[in-house]
């Protein structure tokens, strides 16, 4: 829902931090890796009770995500790097699902450790995930083979809905800012990101009819 004004008022900044870290030796698939690795080790740290360290590496690891396709079309425009980067981009959402995956399970882990919280909420919002991952990979990968893209830059064709990427780096990061909440908010978000997937299902498969 908040992806595209977000992207357009941090188009600007973003497109400065990337043209920063234009130097020889980085690299988009670097800052990818990079960016997964540190969302790896924020989930470790929610699931060790490390809060504010946590936060910190998501939020730090959510940067990268953004700066690693900027510097990609930075790239691309100026004619160094040719074609449309699929292996890039098959690198980033599957990064991006590892790292989400993995998020929910740390702060489970530590909120259940700590506050006694329940695990099913948290369950929950990766099943609401799960179905949100194929609703939109499946229709990305059917809109190519029929010439239904949806293009806004990205590698993918994105069916955007209620919970989309901002979204979802807001959410996160509370959990960790308030883990004594976390399963409150997480059966909220497990709702918000059930309904999304309702709507990409039904977008999609109005879409490719």
């Amino acid at each position: 829902m908040l992806d595209r004004p977000v992207r357009a008022l941090l188009e600007r900044p973003v497109g400065a931090l990337a043209a920063a870290l234009d130097r020889p030796g980085i690299t988009p698939d670097g800052l990818t890796l990079v960016g997964l690795a540190l969302g790896v080790a924020s989930a470790v740290a929610a699931a060790t009770q490390l809060w504010a360290l946590a936060l910190v590496l998501w939020l730090v690891s959510r940067v990268l995500d953004g700066l690693d396709g900027a510097l990609a079309r930075r790239r691309r425009a100026d004619g160094r790097v040719s074609g449309d980067s699929q292996a890039g981009g098959f690198l980033d959402i599957t990064a991006d699902f590892l790292v989400y995956g993995a998020t929910v399970l740390g702060v489970a882990l530590g909120a259940t450790a700590a506050f006694d919280a329940p695990w099913q909420p948290f369950a929950a919002v990766l099943l609401a995930y799960y179905v949100n991952g194929a609703a939109f990979l499946a229709f990305s990968s059917i809109a190519e083979r029929t010439g239904r893209q949806l293009d806004d830059g990205r590698s993918l064709s994105f069916l955007g809905r209620l919970a989309e990427g901002t979204e979802t780096i807001v959410v996160h990061s509370l959990w960790l800012i308030l883990p004594f909440w976390s399963w409150q908010l997480a059966t909220a978000w497990a709702v918000f990101v059930g309904i999304s997937a309702v709507q990409r299902m039904v977008a999609g498969y109005r879409a490719l009819r």
